[in-house]
């Protein structure tokens, strides 16, 4: 089965393909393995998505993650919104929200902002992963320098060995270790040409470099994982890309596989 990340980050040897999100009831896992821990203040875009009233109060109800890309504009991945992670569609989950400004869930900083309404990219494919994206509106505007700059076709930061940053709150090892406060990995921009070696299309998923990038390390490692769906992928103060999918969590051979945000930019004719 495909990996699906929602959440968290972390860098772990799970041997199933998965799509990352979070514990259970939810469908979706990934964590940031082989990470480290990093401040909100590093990186204030990335925000929390969370439902209580579906996942419980142990981690302030995180299931997935998000990146602001402006005040009231949060982008994560369509399979977050999914009914089967959410129990019902996102417009009849009452509590659905944005948590911004905080490093540890636990926590009182920052703020929770209730979810206006959302919009799920109609041509998203569950079985191929294509497509994984979508757009919450936010009942408030964040506070200003709180978003990030979307990379459109062409960035130099999607050239194969740009170092890259991932960001989440998730499983650290693989083995259902969430964690409640954010961590971060630094990957590599890998060739589209080894993202297709490595997922031709058969069980393990098939990657399309039209709507998809991906990073990691050959020898595997760090990665995002279980939990960590939707969350920011970063390189030279870019958005590049959203988790999404992959073989396991930081398996050699298997790298992370993400949204690639310029065919996002170019869906939505960009997002002001």
């Amino acid at each position: 089965m495909s990996r699906h990340f929602a959440g968290a980050l972390a860098l772990s040897a799970a041997a199933a393909l998965i799509v990352l999100g979070s514990p259970a009831p939810a469908t979706a896992d990934s964590v940031v393995v082989g990470g480290f821990p990093v401040d909100i203040s590093q990186s204030p875009w990335t925000v929390a998505l969370s439902s209580r009233d579906r996942f419980g109060g142990t981690r302030a109800g995180q299931f997935c993650g998000g990146v602001a890309v402006n005040r009231s504009t949060v982008l994560t991945a369509a399979h977050c919104m999914s009914a089967a992670v959410l129990g019902a569609p996102p417009g009849q989950v009452r509590d659905l929200r944005v948590i911004a400004g905080r490093t540890d869930l636990l926590s009182g900083q920052g703020a929770e902002i209730p979810v206006h309404s959302t919009w799920v990219n109609p041509r998203y494919n569950e079985n191929t992963n294509a497509g994984d994206f979508a757009v919450l509106t936010l009942a408030s505007p964040l506070p200003a320098g709180s978003v990030i700059a979307m990379a459109s076709a062409g960035d130099p930061a999607y050239a194969p060995g740009t170092t890259a940053t991932v960001y989440g709150w998730g499983d650290v090892t693989g083995d259902g270790d969430y964690a409640h406060t954010l961590r971060a990995a630094n990957l590599r921009v890998l060739p589209d040409t080894t993202c297709a070696r490595a997922y031709p299309g058969d069980a393990d998923g098939k990657y399309d470099p039209s709507s998809m990038v991906c990073a990691g390390e050959p020898t595997g490692g760090r990665d995002a994982c279980q939990g960590d769906s939707g969350g920011p992928l970063v390189a030279k103060g870019h958005l590049i890309g959203l988790v999404s999918w992959g073989n396991g969590c930081g398996r050699a051979g298997s790298p992370g596989v993400y949204t690639r945000v310029s065919e996002v930019v170019r869906a939505l004719g960009g997002i002001r």
